[in-house]
């Protein structure tokens, strides 16, 4: 009798630890998605701001029509991305197209000067800020998530229920480097 008392408070036990480990797994991954759904806020607000960036510059920059262009396409596909990988792609896209812009917009001493585009110019800025930072704690929290889901003897729970590795959110090389703007 001892024995099946014994036997019970083991498999209770077991049972427990398993739940926990679970709830462990699914709070990181809500942290993740949580982590994503602060990054989409931020991308709307830069999607936001672009069109009316690119109006404020229109009149300045007539023979730079084709780079506006490139920004407003480059902002539609990225706000109609559908998957995290499309949107990590299309957004590094849209972050070098708007670098471009930033630089062709230096050689223009009256649109620098412009106070409506200047305040633009700086939202635009404080928000890629903001997304840097969003990225960044997405990235803290994919990490946590990826490794509990590895670790021993939580990758035998989260092999059993299904847990995928998540993607980090990885800036493209071409995308941080500056733009060579030409004349």
């Amino acid at each position: 009798m001892i024995i099946f008392y014994f036997l019970s408070a083991i498999i209770i036990l077991l049972i427990i630890y398993i739940i926990a480990i679970y709830n462990r797994i699914i709070n990181l991954k809500v942290k993740a998605e949580n982590s994503w759904a602060q990054i989409k806020v931020q991308l709307e607000r830069r999607y936001d701001l672009i069109p009316n960036l690119v109006e404020a510059v229109k009149g300045y920059m007539a023979h730079e029509r084709e780079t506006l262009e490139k920004v407003i396409k480059a902002r539609n596909i990225a706000s109609e991305s559908k998957t995290i990988n499309e949107q990590i792609t299309n957004d590094n896209i849209l972050s070098g197209t708007l670098k471009t812009l930033f630089a062709v917009m230096e050689n223009y001493p009256d649109l620098k000067a412009n106070q409506n585009v200047m305040k633009l110019q700086e939202e635009l800025t404080s928000t890629e800020n903001r997304i840097s930072f969003a990225r960044q704690s997405y990235n803290d929290a994919v990490m946590r998530y990826n490794t509990e889901i590895n670790l021993f003897p939580s990758n035998i729970i989260a092999k059993k229920f299904n847990f995928q590795e998540l993607k980090f959110y990885e800036v493209d090389e071409k995308v941080s480097k500056t733009p060579e703007v030409k004349f």
